[in-house]
């Protein structure tokens, strides 16, 4: 079988660069680089077009001189502010034959909008610390679910990246200060209780576990020496790599329940040991960081199942590069 035409399509104001992993990802798996094509021109206002072609989609940017009928469509790195913007391309990518893993523009939004997680995970019995989300509340109001919080809470806005606009709330003037910086913004916010996720010497962790096809493939810990900061390794935390097996099961097994929930093929789902296991969050398009380990352990297997996938809708087999290592 011939090679695949892969598209991936991302967003290239992106400062976190996983589109390089991916197209690394790529070569290594097929021998060419995937055509680039930058996600803005397919959302909402955009000026690129998607036809109908056959049963497939052809990809078209005039400016840009783009006439392309890809096989394949790895759709990642969109800022989470964008992928709204994205829905109907997602929906026309679903119903033509184009191979891809980013279609499920609802999963996108339940894991992305945070405040429709905790109400996933609430409803599917996935364990995580007690939350109540905020719209425009008054300081009293804000001041009432803090004290039922425990006055150890940590604020976060509904959508948002990297631990941005994120703060450890420990009393009053802090809340009080959140309260006014998210009604300032016009962001829904939310409370949640302390994990307590601090280490005996003094370090705040956490863990990022990737899962894919409802398997973990790759996990890290996060070790931040700020306990006031989140755990993102762009706020300074350290990632420690973790083979699958030496993860502890609960850690598992949460991660992958909490990417079902959401509904996602593929996440890093951020979550603490401590209070039995407990999830923070899932993250529909994980960063990767600095070092060839994740192109290995995630984004190879991240575009081998688009490539399996493909094997599997043309009758394959394709053998990649790598098929006989």
């Amino acid at each position: 079988m011939s090679r695949p035409s892969i598209a991936l399509i991302a967003d290239p104001t992106s400062p976190e660069g996983c589109r390089e992993y991916l197209a690394d990802a790529v070569y290594l798996l097929t021998g060419a680089p995937p055509v680039r094509i930058d996600s803005r021109h397919f959302a909402t206002g955009g000026r690129g077009r998607a036809v109908p072609d056959g049963g497939r989609l052809r990809l078209q940017v005039p400016e840009e001189r783009l006439d392309f009928v890809p096989d394949v469509v790895l759709l990642y790195e969109i800022p989470p502010h964008r992928r709204r913007d994205l829905a109907a391309f997602q929906e026309l990518l679903q119903t033509h034959d184009v191979v891809t893993l980013g279609t499920g523009a609802e999963a996108w939004r339940t894991a992305t909008e945070k405040n429709l997680t905790v109400a996933r995970f609430h409803r599917d019995g996935v364990a995580q610390m007690e939350t109540v989300v905020l719209s425009r509340p008054s300081v009293w109001e804000a001041a009432d679910v803090f004290d039922r919080l425990g006055g150890d809470t940590w604020a976060r806005p509904v959508v948002g990246t990297g631990g941005d606009d994120t703060f450890h709330v420990t009393n009053p003037e802090l809340l009080e200060y959140a309260t006014a910086y998210y009604a300032e913004h016009g962001t829904d916010w939310m409370l949640s209780r302390d994990a307590g996720n601090v280490t005996a010497d003094g370090l705040r962790h956490q863990f990022r576990v990737f899962v894919l096809g409802g398997q973990v493939v790759h996990a890290r810990e996060h070790l931040q020496p700020e306990p006031d900061t989140p755990c993102n390794t762009c706020r300074g935390a350290t990632p420690v790599h973790i083979d699958p097996p030496d993860l502890p099961p609960r850690l598992a097994e949460l991660a992958v329940a909490a990417t079902a929930s959401v509904g996602l093929p593929f996440a890093g789902v951020d979550l603490a040991i401590e209070n039995g296991g407990v999830v923070f969050e899932v993250n529909v398009q994980p960063a990767f960081v600095d070092g060839r380990i994740e192109v290995e352990k995630v984004a190879v297997p991240y575009v081998q199942a688009h490539l399996d996938a493909f094997e599997l809708a043309r009758g394959g087999p394709f053998r990649g590069l790598t098929a006989s290592a």
